[in-house]
């Protein structure tokens, strides 16, 4: 990087497509504490850690909502032999009242059938309600708020992710022959997401987003730059997630996964870099707010996010946009440092506003966290072409392909190889 950083990048609000435009900038390390102490083993890590999770707390994410005083859960139903024989389905409702009152969750679980021993589990959020992973006519259909209908309730259209033309795809036979459990809830359950054109007043953005899980905290200050956010509702949601799991005597919750894709994607890796219970965490096409360098400024960048996405992050990320190569005081390497010494693999795919280099310079940047707690470090290799393997280590990984934005069965492999495949 050898371009001067000017005080504010010309045009700041526009998403930049032009490497030579990229200015120069420098990463934080990520075993440096602010008052520039060294962290030179891994005992001193956790205080670092727990540095790095207080600055996304206060400058990017919000603080981080209180667990529930109370989790509810119920089986509300279960198929003992779903998926041709091979499946157990379960379904559960959980609330956060002792009441059963105020929000709700409903959570889908499928197990492998002939399980000899509680098997692991891959956790994530989807994006429109449990009935599109599988097509089941007894899964429920949420009645809730949805994203993308005109209608602005959930479509009933059944198992669509079992299409393999889909950009997003639920191979869920091969991951229960791999030994794995499946569990997932919808997130606009947790806190509806809005877009930032919403032209129905009861439905914007600065209103609507906080509500759901929201309730459970309280009346929102408005004076405060650091508030819950959206993405933070979404990663404690995940957290409650892995709490079910673990009252399932059928799975092993401490052997788990986390994945998500997207903003569901960023969800997945701020629960992992909070919650030390997730073991793996593979977020699939993250891109900016995510694994994505923020300083270097290509493609989404801090100014489009609070446009466009300001539910997902604190007032005070905002103070950063203007130039974030100058501003900011962190970046997005120390997000994926705090899940070291755990497993974490980055999938990128080649759409210039995710800016997948930046999220292979990410790793690269957080490799120490893993070298000082005595884990291999990322691979030392230039950045790879698509498909290629060569940058996916042991703890920390990355790879990148071409084709659509969502889960598709590659993704699913490779979460596989990573995370390893159990016996069962």
């Amino acid at each position: 990087m050898s371009n001067p950083v000017p005080d504010i990048r010309p045009n700041y609000f526009e998403a930049n497509y032009d490497p030579e435009k990229i200015t120069s900038y420098t990463l934080e390390d990520p075993l440096t504490f602010v008052n520039g102490q060294k962290v030179t083993d891994a005992g001193q890590w956790a205080a670092r850690r727990r540095e790095i999770l207080d600055i996304f707390a206060g400058e990017m994410f919000g603080v981080e909502p209180p667990p529930p005083e109370v989790m509810v859960t119920e089986l509300i139903d279960e198929k003992s032999d779903a998926l041709a024989g091979y499946a157990v389905r379960s379904q559960y409702r959980m609330w956060f009242k002792a009441d059963k009152s105020g929000p709700v969750m409903d959570w889908l679980v499928i197990r492998p059938r002939h399980a000899t021993k509680p098997v692991p589990v891959i956790l994530f959020l989807n994006f429109h309600g449990n009935h599109q992973l599988i097509p089941d006519e007894d899964i429920l259909i949420p009645d809730m708020w949805s994203r993308d209908t005109p209608e602005r309730k959930v479509f009933p259209d059944r198992g669509t992710m079992c299409d393999p033309n889909s950009n997003s795809t639920m191979p869920v036979g091969m991951l229960l022959s791999a030994g794995y459990a499946v569990m997932t809830a919808c997130y606009c359950q947790v806190s509806p997401d809005p877009n930032s054109n919403e032209t129905e007043e009861r439905y914007r953005q600065e209103n609507f987003a906080y509500t759901g899980v929201f309730d459970l905290w309280g009346k929102r200050d408005e004076g405060r730059m650091d508030n819950p956010t959206a993405l933070g509702a979404w990663a404690w949601a995940l957290s409650r997630g892995l709490e079910l799991a673990g009252r399932i005597p059928e799975i092993d919750a401490g052997r788990n996964v986390v994945t998500g894709c997207s903003r569901l994607g960023k969800a997945a890796l701020l629960a992992a870099a909070r919650d030390e219970r997730f073991a793996v965490c593979v977020p699939i096409q993250c891109g900016g707010g995510g694994a994505t360098l923020a300083k270097r400024d290509f493609g989404e960048n801090i100014a489009t996010e609070m446009r466009m996405f300001s539910h997902w992050y604190c007032r005070a990320y905002k103070k950063y946009e203007r130039n974030p190569a100058k501003l900011l005081t962190f970046d997005q390497h120390l997000l994926i440092s705090a899940i070291a010494p755990r497993k974490v693999l980055i999938a990128g795919f080649d759409s210039p506003w995710f800016d997948t280099e930046g999220e292979f310079l990410a790793c690269q940047a957080a490799s120490p966290a893993w070298e000082v707690c005595g884990k291999p470090g990322f691979p030392q290799v230039p950045y790879p072409a698509d498909y290629d393997t060569s940058a996916i280590g042991e703890y920390l990984g990355y790879y990148r392909r071409t084709e659509g934005h969502g889960i598709a069965d590659y993704d699913w492999l490779r979460l596989l190889k990573f995370a390893g495949i159990p016996e069962f």
